[in-house]
């Protein structure tokens, strides 16, 4: 069973005392800051916050953090994972839907990445797969006036593939672009410390950092959660 990993530590902190939401909220934020969401974890007496992209747990009376990830034991499925996968805010992506779109994956990418054109080049050849990309410039100031030429295009996700996959050059920038969304884009890459592009994400919540070949991608479309 492969653990997919948005977190790698387990940490336990001692907090104080509470009972209800509101207070498990205020705790949590003394500790780790703004709080952007709280619900009931699927485990008794523990709540599932997430603080700046990540997911924390804290007991019913606030007493005790844990920082990991939770396993659902009868499926083998990576709970604290599939919940990241699908905070996402795809909003920000720019959407790729082929065939039936069922299956799904997310990519952080740069412009200037060789593997990340590779891999622009191998989802051409998927069937039935909806993909997010989320414009990661890390490789300098190029890379980032790609990414802001791609961002304002009045098609983005054409932009971007066809500056992947045929090296043609995203239409000229308008007089006025809001990259609102793209400055959010790469502060989420550093949320989710992803230091090298591409990342991968699946449905699953498994993380795969660096290009993988489309057959890999494939096997994990047959198998979800494997």
């Amino acid at each position: 069973m492969k653990l997919p990993l948005f977190a790698a530590a387990l940490v336990c902190l001692p907090l104080v005392a509470f009972a209800d939401e509101s207070d498990v909220r205020k705790a949590a934020e003394a500790r780790l800051g703004k709080v952007e969401k709280i619900v009931k974890a699927p485990m008794a007496g523990i709540w599932e916050v997430t603080v700046d992209s990540q997911i924390f747990y804290v007991d019913d009376k606030a007493n005790y953090l844990l920082f990991g990830n939770l396993l659902d034991m009868k499926t083998g499925k990576n709970l604290t994972a599939e919940r990241q996968f699908n905070s996402l805010p795809l909003d920000l992506a720019l959407k790729q839907v082929r065939g039936t779109g069922k299956n799904v994956m997310v990519t952080f990418e740069d412009p200037n990445c060789g593997y990340c054109k590779k891999l622009a080049k191998d989802i051409l050849t998927l069937k039935d797969v909806t993909v997010y990309t989320f414009l990661l410039p890390v490789l300098g100031d190029d890379s980032f006036e790609k990414s802001k030429a791609i961002w304002c295009a009045p098609d983005k996700a054409k932009a971007w593939v066809d500056w992947m996959t045929a090296g043609k050059a995203p239409p000229a920038m308008p007089a006025k672009c809001d990259t609102t969304g793209l400055n959010k884009s790469a502060q989420l890459g550093g949320k989710l410390r992803i230091n090298g592009t591409p990342a991968i994400f699946f449905a699953s919540g498994e993380r795969v950092g660096g290009y993988i070949p489309v057959a890999e991608i494939e096997k994990r479309f047959a198998t979800p959660g494997s």
